[in-house]
């Protein structure tokens, strides 16, 4: 049975609209998520307005790049809110180890202090 076109926009909407917003909870421009999936930014300029279904392996890659299922993507009710944990998770996964590493250290002795501070 042939998927309606009616459904099909529908869709879009929802995924563009999910899209969108767990972009925005990342923080992140649509050109890092392009460079994250690979694809170019008026791609995913045209998903997030819900002109454009991405394949399954780009659905796939979104997902994975905006830590959520692609199921999130596609529900009515979108993804979950970001925890803070996953958007740190989000921010430094690019970067390599001892850049990470650096971060993780310093983002440590910043909680250790403020810990300390606020007792």
């Amino acid at each position: 049975m042939a998927v309606k076109k009616k459904d099909s926009a529908a869709l879009a909407k929802h995924l563009g609209g999910n899209l969108c917003k767990r972009r925005k909870q990342l923080g992140w421009t649509q050109e890092t998520v392009a460079e994250r999936v690979g694809v170019d930014v008026e791609t995913v300029s045209r998903i997030e307005r819900g002109a454009h279904l991405p394949s399954l392996p780009t659905l796939d890659r979104l997902a994975v790049a905006l830590r959520c299922s692609a199921g999130d993507l596609l529900s009515k009710e979108g993804p979950v809110e970001a925890s803070e944990a996953a958007t740190f998770g989000a921010w430094i996964s690019e970067l390599g180890p001892d850049d990470r590493a650096f971060v993780m250290s310093v983002v440590r002795n910043c909680c250790e202090h403020l810990g300390k501070r606020s007792k």
